[in-house]
């Protein structure tokens, strides 16, 4: 391999690296720490757009910040949980059940009371290059 070959290979995983270094980051800043993602892909004839699968887990004590989604939000619980909002009373969230949330409307705002977790799996169709969560002030 001639000095040539291995600086451009040199180069080349350097800016991988780079890009991947990135999009960790961006994504530890906008993204909540009980979600795993598992599949992520453009939309296919919507430039723009991508679809996101995931799942989350929170625990007893643990919130779901208010926020938004520059897209919607499909989400079904894997396994429901009692969740109270500031302010309000308890109420529970049941195993089944199918939430939908559409573009940039603000929803959750709770914390998972109780002893049991709260399980979703989410699918999220939302702009392409933007957070993924926007946190309501």
């Amino acid at each position: 391999m001639n000095i040539r070959t291995h600086s451009r290979w040199l180069a080349a995983a350097a800016i991988f690296g780079l890009g991947l270094a990135t999009g960790l980051v961006a994504q530890t800043f906008s993204d909540s720490p009980q979600r795993v993602e598992l599949k992520r892909a453009d939309l296919s004839g919507a430039p723009g757009m991508e679809v996101i699968a995931s799942t989350a887990e929170y625990k007893a004590g643990e919130s779901i910040d208010r926020h938004l989604h520059h897209g919607v939000e499909v989400a079904y619980v894997l396994q429901g949980a009692t969740v109270q909002a500031p302010g309000k009373d308890p109420s529970a969230i049941p195993t089944g059940a199918t939430l939908l949330n559409l573009r940039d409307v603000r929803h959750a705002g709770f914390k998972v009371v109780g002893d049991t977790p709260l399980k979703l799996f989410t699918v999220h169709v939302v702009d392409k290059g933007q957070p993924l969560y926007d946190y309501a002030k």
